[in-house]
């Protein structure tokens, strides 16, 4: 599965050995970034811009609670297959990937809202672009889960597009000085900036059974 992702960085094959070294780790990481996932689109829900139109505020609660139930049902899902390999959710979860994009967004500025359609949007492309990778490298030893991640490929695959429209739908709506022209390329600048953030996060990110985790780096030769 391919889609053209404007990703910084790719995920090689490499990852899937390492992160699915231990399948039960990795699924309980996956069920609790499914909750999480849900969790931001609702809290999502009620933050539109002050100067959306009720129309645009019609769309915005459509958008937000149409990803939230998708990203529920992926966790019915996710933890209906834990359950069958004897596994289940623990209490407590944390993310650092997430919690240092999140690190980037504007609080109380004119741009916070954007930034966090952004950063919504880079964590969605990676899970897609991860759901892909593993879909591939399990084709043949874990069948049911390959088909699994091949689904949500496609269903992060339109999440990311959601935000990354609702951001430029939200940017062009502010009411500034600025021309058209200025604001398309301030917010494309803004998105660099922040795809090359996301990549070098990932980077440091230590390798181990987590969707967003590192990569064990190759071994130096013996010489």
């Amino acid at each position: 599965m391919k889609y053209d992702l404007p990703l910084h960085s790719q995920t090689t094959p490499a990852w899937v050995e390492t992160a699915f070294a231990d399948p039960l780790a990795f699924l309980i990481d996956h069920a609790f970034l499914e909750k999480k996932a849900a969790n931001n689109a609702l809290d999502l829900l009620a933050r539109w811009p002050d100067h959306s139109t009720q129309d645009e505020i019609e769309k915005w609660v459509t958008a937000m609670t149409g990803i939230a139930r998708d990203e529920t049902a992926h966790l019915a899902q996710v933890t209906k297959l834990l359950a069958r390999r004897g596994g289940s959710m623990g209490r407590a979860h944390s993310n650092p990937y997430a919690h240092e994009l999140r690190l980037m967004v504007r609080m109380g500025t004119q741009g916070e809202i954007v930034d966090r359609l952004f950063v919504s949007a880079l964590i969605e492309a990676r899970s897609c672009e991860r759901f892909g990778v593993l879909a591939e490298a399990l084709r043949e030893s874990e069948p049911e889960l390959a088909a699994f991640y091949q689904a949500l490929f496609s269903s992060e695959l339109g999440h990311y597009k959601t935000f990354l429209k609702l951001a430029a739908r939200i940017a062009k709506g502010r009411k500034t000085k600025i021309s058209a022209a200025t604001e398309k390329a301030e917010r494309e600048a803004r998105w660099q900036e922040m795809l090359a953030a996301e990549a070098r996060i990932l980077a440091e990110q230590t390798p181990g059974p987590r969707m967003h985790s590192g990569v064990t780096p190759p071994m130096e030769p013996d010489r």
